[in-house]
């Protein structure tokens, strides 16, 4: 399976004017050891509509299937109580569509209301993901609603991959991209983009939920552990082939950080820029924080580091 810049520029074009264009800010001039400062930069999408980058894959996949004809009348649904089930919600809304969001029973009462307050239909059922998701296939079968995804989509992936476009409109001599992985449909937008422009994507995830390096180094997709302080965000069990053929095909480097590290970067987001993000978002800049990450940035390279959500409980972050 394979995404084009072509379907991440179709993207870009029906959800301009939908979702807020990234920020970027300036980071700090970081040395590298017996050198010139590397140029770091940070894109801010954790501002986005929902508190993630999810906005944009979500508006797109509703977007398209409503152009093509192909949107039922019984609306979209989706298992996820996390960042996809807030987006897809956000977006049905504002396409006047109906959206059905499942849950276990044990998702936060907190998370709850805010898809309610999006407008969802939510459903509590089973006390673990997989009741959930189930339940919203058996539901998709017999209502005909449109069975969306958090990441394993070529809308979703496409429309992830225009907030590349945005970072190289601002940043035309961009050397590096920085984005952390879960499943994958971010990390697949970016790269097919940053790859149309010449730019390396470096792909980060924690040590213990390493989906896309396990699968780099397996050559096809494999069940990888979940167990890291992100998993949250980024604890996808596999990788999804869109993300797999870019890591293979285009100028992709795979990193791991440990969770430590992520941590570290998370709280000094906070302490240095009064930024509380999640610990997804702290995992892509923990590449460039890490001990021993294994990239290190080349003298006067021009980098972007993709903060990519912050929906998180800031509660740890002023201890």
């Amino acid at each position: 399976m394979e995404l084009t810049y072509g379907d991440v520029k179709a993207a870009s074009d029906r959800i301009t004017g939908h979702v807020r264009p990234v920020a970027l800010a300036p980071g700090d001039a970081v040395p590298t050891i017996g050198s010139d400062p590397y140029e770091l930069w940070l894109a801010l999408e954790f501002m986005q509509h929902t508190g993630s980058f999810k906005a944009r894959g979500a508006q797109n996949f509703i977007q398209a299937h409503r152009d093509a004809g192909t949107l039922p009348d019984a609306g979209v649904t989706i298992a996820s109580g996390g960042n996809a089930g807030l987006a897809c919600a956000w977006a049905a809304r504002g396409q006047g569509v109906r959206a059905t969001v499942f849950l276990p029973t044990t998702a936060p009462a907190v998370k709850v209301e805010r898809l309610r307050s999006y407008g969802a239909q939510v459903r509590l059922v089973g006390t673990e993901y997989a009741d959930a998701l189930a339940a919203c296939h058996e539901y998709g079968d017999t209502s005909g609603a449109l069975l969306s995804h958090a990441y394993d989509n070529p809308y979703i992936a496409a429309g992830a991959g225009t907030l590349m476009m945005e970072i190289h409109r601002q940043l035309p001599r961009l050397d590096t991209v920085v984005v952390a992985v879960g499943g994958g449909g971010l990390f697949a937008g970016i790269a097919t983009a940053a790859d149309h422009y010449g730019v390396r994507t470096i792909a980060v995830e924690p040590e213990n939920c390493r989906a896309l390096h396990a699968a780099i180094e397996a050559g096809q997709i494999v069940d990888a552990p979940v167990d890291s302080v992100a998993a949250d965000s980024l604890g996808a069990r596999r990788a999804t082939e869109l993300a797999l053929h870019a890591a293979q095909n285009y100028d992709v480097t795979s990193i791991l950080v440990p969770d430590q590290d992520i941590i570290v970067a998370r709280r000094n987001l906070w302490h240095d820029r009064r930024l509380a993000v999640e610990h997804a978002a702290a995992t892509a800049l923990a590449a460039l924080t890490a001990t021993d990450s294994g990239y290190r940035p080349e003298s006067g390279e021009r980098i972007c580091v993709v903060l990519c959500g912050a929906n998180t409980d800031p509660a740890d972050l002023v201890q």
